[in-house]
């Protein structure tokens, strides 16, 4: 599980959230200020929080993403209100932007570009980001925030406004690096892509992306402030996804939300950069600051994934999914996983059981657990998901896999983490009555983390 608190058993975790996230890229009303300066750069992806509890659900892929050693942070901006539907792109050109040169710059790559929007459905979350064409069977590069934990990805292309639906192909985590194919595509204009080995400080770029999720490219114009930097990214919430990247380059050009997976483009309209994480520039002395992967780093994690090259870091097709959620807990005590989890959620966990769940919205913490003491306690139960058949509900303790004892929500997500989707695993586990189970199940394929 990518990088979240939350478990989905069966996908290892949700992103990270160990308590309600707070309204983070709330449909409705724009975020508070995010803090500015080192330490504080943030993906610029949009999310559409609806009050998701912060449990998890389980795969089978390390979500915790790599730890954070230096400094700065993205900030994501505002969302589209509740309820109203983003417009539709604007077929050929972006707005215009400064001068003739800029312009035309917009005009050779946009095309190249489409509108990203993702389902997460077991978070109760929307997602919006942008992606770059690779090819005219549409192959699209774009970050592996905008993707993780969607369960369904659609990509309007900006040159037609067509939309296609897109299935994934691979994620570098670590790298935040992902490649979707958009599904029966034929004839599209790939984006121009240029070399960003031969970079210059003080070289004007114009920065390209779904500003804001409004469903329109905007771009903004810039220079390259720095090159080979490492920053630390994470979401608006802080509490998600926490990466190191590197090698990226540094831009004051206005990235924000919903750039994520755009083009970073040279004057000679080629794109040298993906977009990845920002500022917003809220704050005056700082101004903006934005932060883009070198193409050719992107282009080389792409290579391995079509190669069907596998890794440590690169993720073929989609995890192992399991289908129930887990207490976000380092504890070994089921009771112990119990009392954080409710804590993580203000104190307000506990509430009407369901035999199983939709989401992680208002999901209650159950009061009644199953008598172990060691174990990964079950949240609830996804409806329609591999382990629903087999009994176990909210309150019933995991407390094996293929006879392997698991005694952490952690353990659990790493034994289901080292199988695939197809894979039949035993599951031993514990009813809230006492009761001791052994069941076979067969893992599909989860949301990419």
């Amino acid at each position: 599980m990518h990088e979240h608190g939350d478990n989905y058993a069966g996908y290892g975790q949700y992103g990270t959230q160990f308590g309600p996230p707070p309204p983070e890229y709330p449909w409705g009303a724009a975020p508070p200020p995010p803090p500015r300066g080192p330490g504080f750069l943030r993906y610029v992806a949009v999310a559409v929080t609806a009050a998701a509890l912060g449990a998890g659900a389980v795969v089978g892929i390390d979500h915790l993403g790599a730890t954070s050693t230096s400094a700065k942070s993205l900030a994501p901006g505002a969302s589209a209100p509740a309820g109203q539907a983003p417009q539709q792109p604007q077929q050929g050109q972006a707005p215009p932007v400064g001068n003739g040169g800029e312009q035309s710059v917009v005009n050779k790559v946009s095309a190249g570009l489409v509108i990203i929007n993702t389902s997460l459905q077991y978070r109760s979350e929307q997602a919006a980001g942008t992606g770059i064409v690779l090819n005219s069977d549409g192959l699209v590069l774009t970050n592996n925030h905008v993707i993780a934990n969607a369960t369904s990805i659609s990509a309007t292309l900006v040159a037609t406004g067509k939309t296609y639906r897109a299935k994934v192909l691979g994620y570098d985590q670590t790298g935040d690096i992902a490649a979707i194919q958009l599904q029966s595509a034929s004839g599209l204009k790939a984006a121009p892509l240029g070399n960003s080995s031969n970079l210059k400080v003080s070289d004007n770029v114009v920065a390209m992306g779904n500003a804001e999720g409004g469903s329109q490219i905007v771009p903004a114009a810039g220079q390259i402030t720095a090159l080979h930097q490492t920053i630390t990214a994470n979401d608006e919430n802080g509490i998600d996804s926490k990466e190191t990247l590197h090698n990226m380059i540094q831009t004051d050009a206005a990235i924000i939300s919903g750039d994520s997976g755009g083009a970073l483009a040279n004057m000679s309209g080629q794109v040298i950069g993906m977009n990845t994480a920002g500022n917003n520039g809220q704050d005056p002395e700082q101004g903006s600051t934005g932060f883009a992967i070198p193409i050719n780093d992107a282009l080389s994690v792409v290579s391995q994934i079509t190669g069907g090259h596998g890794s440590s870091t690169i993720s073929l097709g989609y995890p192992p999914f399991m289908g129930i959620f887990l207490a976000t807990s380092d504890s070994s005590n089921p009771q112990t996983q119990a009392q954080q989890q409710a804590q993580g959620q203000g104190g307000f966990g506990f509430g009407q059981q369901q035999a199983c769940y939709t989401s992680d919205a208002n999901l209650p913490v159950p009061t009644t657990i199953a008598p172990v003491n060691s174990g990964a306690l079950v949240i609830g139960t996804i409806c329609n998901g591999p382990a629903q058949g087999t009994g176990m509900t909210s309150g019933a303790v995991i407390t094996a896999v293929n006879g392997q004892t698991v005694g952490t929500p952690s353990q659990l997500h790493n034994a289901i983490a080292s199988h695939k989707p197809g894979d039949t695993v035993s599951i031993t586990w514990v009813s809230t009555s006492g009761h001791r189970a052994t069941s076979s199940i067969k893992l599909t394929e989860g949301p990419p983390l």
